[in-house]
């Protein structure tokens, strides 16, 4: 089929910008206002933002030299071999270890979630002895750039924060939610019927996190794009924030 460019569409088309030209960004940094002077939102549009800037902003950050080592941090350096400091920061921000080995730290964070290092991170943080950590919490940091947005933009923009995570038993890493405000990061599709017309009884689609995966194709992160907005997606409305996403432990085989 050839298609005429002014011909509308036969199917559903999304776009994703990546806005480039964001300065590094300090505590305090109206980062509303920054894409604001970069950008033209427009109403259905999604904003998908990394935590790294969040936290940045929000000054979630620790100079390690500030940190002295518990000495079950310091025990912990014969089997992971990080910086002692390094480590009690990690244990801090963990609710529990999920698992050690070969360097890796795999721990619940405060908020539930299962990351490496429970979201410590050395990396776009300059000076060698700050490391950033996650906000304390990513949904209402969610809803306050939400609403800075719509301060600004005068409509209403649900806001995606995201993080990198590991996957078991895949390589490679990808983007997820972890704060969300505006819409429900989860499409649930139970009850309906396929396109053969069986029941569907298990499916529940992470949107959010599918929203995220998608932005961070264009989210470089060696080229400061900490910023991506997604257009042409019907999203459902909601606050119920990104906590939905985590599986209760009753319901989780691999606890």
């Amino acid at each position: 089929m050839t298609l005429n460019f002014m011909d509308p569409l036969p199917f559903q088309e999304i776009r994703i910008f990546g806005i480039e030209g964001i300065p590094e960004i300090h505590p305090g940094e109206n980062i509303p206002a920054l894409l604001f002077s970069r950008f033209s939102l427009q109403r259905g549009d999604i904003c998908v933002v990394t935590q790294k800037i969040i936290s940045k902003a929000e000054g979630c950050l620790v100079d390690l030299r500030t940190i002295t080592p518990s000495n079950f941090a310091q025990n912990l350096t014969e089997r992971i071999h990080k910086d002692p400091r390094l480590i009690e920061v990690i244990l801090r921000e963990s609710k529990r270890i999920v698992r050690m080995d070969r360097d890796i730290m795999i721990c619940e964070t405060r908020h539930g979630f299962i990351c490496a290092n429970a979201g410590v991170d050395q990396s776009n943080v300059p000076g060698d002895h700050i490391v950033s950590i996650l906000p304390p919490d990513p949904d209402e940091s969610a809803r306050k750039f939400r609403k800075g947005l719509e301060g600004y933009f005068h409509i209403d923009i649900p806001v995606i924060i995201t993080d990198t995570f590991g996957r078991p038993w895949r390589e490679g890493l990808t983007n997820v939610a972890i704060g969300v405000a505006g819409l429900n990061s989860l499409l649930d599709l139970r009850g309906k019927k396929d396109a053969c017309g069986y029941d569907l009884q298990k499916t529940l689609i992470a949107v959010a996190d599918e929203i995220a995966s998608a932005a961070e194709l264009v989210m470089k992160k060696q080229a400061r794009v900490p910023i991506a907005i997604l257009r042409g997606y019907a999203y459902q409305k909601s606050e119920a924030g990104s906590q939905v996403l985590l599986r209760p432990p009753e319901k989780d085989l691999f606890r």
